[in-house]
């Protein structure tokens, strides 16, 4: 046999060696799913509860967004959130990257994102536009998030 050749099976071997050991171990330890590739729904009311299960995986916990693999802006002192409207929109529809969140719009191309109802849609985007350095307190309520839904 040749060295490349041995050198192969060693390698499989303990490829092999792990997987068994692995495998003897038992499963392994399950983190907590937000349902973000799930596709499930949140039961939540709470828009700080929707945020960190949903939101705060792309925009960050402190709402600072981030850069590396993708682009996700910061929602931190936004100007663009002084409209709940355009950002009930944006949840409910998506917008470039984002999914859309809202019962009617939603689908992916590689996974379904959870579905948010229309009080879920304006909770979070109440408590987004109050925190995070924003100080927008006009809130946008449920029967507007389901005109707005309802409108595109």
């Amino acid at each position: 046999m040749s060295t490349h050749t041995v050198n192969c099976l060693r390698a499989l071997t303990a490829v092999a060696f792990t997987l068994l050991a692995t495998a003897a171990a038992g499963p392994p330890a399950q983190a907590v799913s937000t349902g973000l590739f799930t596709g499930a729904s949140s039961n939540s009311v709470s828009g700080g509860e929707i945020y960190q299960q949903i939101c705060q995986g792309c925009h960050m916990p402190n709402g600072q967004g981030a850069s590396g693999a993708g682009s996700y802006p910061a929602l931190a002192g936004d100007p663009a959130l002084v409209s709940s409207h355009y950002m009930a929109l944006t949840v409910l529809q998506g917008r470039r990257n984002m999914p859309a969140f809202g019962v009617k719009h939603r689908g992916g191309l590689f996974y379904s994102p959870p579905t948010l109802t229309n009080e879920q849609v304006a909770a979070v985007v109440n408590f987004v536009r109050t925190h995070f350095g924003n100080h927008y307190t006009d809130v946008i309520t449920t029967a507007q998030v389901a005109a707005l839904d309802q409108a595109r």
